[in-house]
């Protein structure tokens, strides 16, 4: 078996509804790397308000596996199938991860944000985000950075000075 045949890489899980937290922690009670970035929000009952972690890209859950675990992947429970063209799970790229692994540490509020085709790509100089790539853009006089999953077609956005991006080739 080749190198790439048995390395790890990321892919995305879309997930039956509310099931993300689920798959998470079943794929690491098996040994399987996930990855779910979630988000702060205030739920409302009818009695009291609570603030809850969800989901940053409702439905999905991230996973870094080997093309061998493909099949205990698939088989967890609210796993409804691995992202890609056909049958065939698509690999999405480190630094796409990355971006979304150093949002998640840093201190900056960030929400969902719906996934942009156009707009200026540009790159962090300075700060906790320091050389994570994204797309500009404005909102409220305020400037945002667009950070996204092109396979699965979301995206984070958080605020950002403009005096610490420069634009990307």
């Amino acid at each position: 078996m080749s190198r790439t045949q048995t390395s790890s890489r990321w892919y995305a899980l879309r997930t039956r509804s509310r099931h993300e937290k689920l798959v998470r922690d079943q794929l690491s009670n098996q040994g399987i790397e996930p990855l779910l970035p979630t988000v702060k929000r205030l739920s409302q009952w009818k009695d009291r308000k609570k603030e809850i972690d969800a989901p940053l890209f409702s439905g999905y859950c991230f996973v870094k596996f080997a093309s061998q675990q493909k099949l205990p992947v698939l088989k967890t429970v609210g796993v409804v199938d691995i992202v890609g063209a056909g049958n065939r799970p698509e690999p999405i790229p480190e630094e796409e991860i990355i971006a979304l692994q150093r949002l998640m540490t840093s201190v900056l509020p960030y929400d969902p944000h719906p996934y942009l085709h156009e707009g200026m790509s540009v790159e962090v100089i300075r700060g906790p985000l320091q050389g994570v790539r994204g797309i500009l853009l404005r909102k409220e006089k305020r400037h945002r950075l667009v950070l996204g999953v092109r396979l699965i077609q979301q995206a984070a956005a958080v605020e950002i000075d403009i005096k610490d991006v420069v634009p990307v080739g």
